[in-house]
């Protein structure tokens, strides 16, 4: 595991989906630590953080995500947290919402990659935060579509971290279960984990080289049980 440095000692960082929720809390925590912080949305006129540059995008248009790298051009860490969640099962969930899912947590977060990649070796090489989830690994049937999309988000995550280490890039994954977020309103409180800690957690473990941060208990117990049989380990 090595720790990632930048080679002036600058982060220039970009966060999706940075207008609220645990974006917000990545924006905002990046910022404190000295980055430069580019905070990205549909509407960046809702990003109100301290300090941080709105950017507009919507991951899931190639356009938009490419005049995000040209306009970002000097990052060398992207967060890739913007996300949806439609509570689709898979059998009687509208397919709009299931390919919507799949769209956001896999095809948008590569579009995002792919497009930054370059952007991140030009400036001598950098990390990638992917914001996975704890339903990356249990498939609870009431969050299919959402399950399906994070697992597809896991195994993407895994695959760019051996393909980009050899270009000075570093990737790693957050699981974590429910936070104190607007995504999250369904859950009661003492059951939900604080953003903010999840940032700096996630943050720390970035930058120290972690493949793999996992935010809280639920979710270091649900990975332990990863070698038992389906439906073992479940939420």
């Amino acid at each position: 595991m090595t720790a990632y440095n930048p080679n002036n000692g600058q982060i220039t960082a970009l966060v999706t989906g940075a207008n609220r929720g645990l974006g917000k809390r990545f924006a905002a925590e990046l910022a404190r630590r000295g980055a430069k912080v580019y905070g990205a949305a549909r509407r960046p006129e809702t990003i109100d953080a301290p300090g941080v540059i709105p950017v507009a995008l919507d991951i899931t248009d190639p356009e938009s995500v490419r005049r995000a790298a040209e306009l970002a051009s000097d990052v060398n860490v992207v967060v890739n947290n913007a996300g949806v969640s439609t509570e689709s099962d898979l059998l009687s969930g509208s397919m709009a919402d299931i390919r919507l899912e799949m769209e956001t947590h896999y095809f948008g977060t590569l579009q995002v990659t792919r497009a930054f990649v370059p952007v991140l070796e030009r400036n001598g090489g950098g990390a990638i935060l992917n914001v996975l989830s704890v339903l990356s690994w249990v498939h609870a049937a009431k969050f299919g579509a959402y399950a399906a999309a994070k697992a597809a988000g896991w195994a993407m995550t895994d695959a760019l971290r051996e393909e980009l280490a050899p270009r000075g890039i570093h990737v790693a994954a957050l699981h974590v279960g429910f936070m104190d977020t607007d995504m999250a309103a369904f859950v009661p409180a003492d059951q939900k984990t604080d953003p903010a800690v999840v940032a700096v957690q996630a943050l720390d473990g970035l930058f120290a080289g972690e493949p793999e941060i996992l935010a809280d208990e639920l979710t270091r117990t649900v990975k332990a049980q990863l070698s038992q049989p389906p439906n073992v380990a479940a939420l």
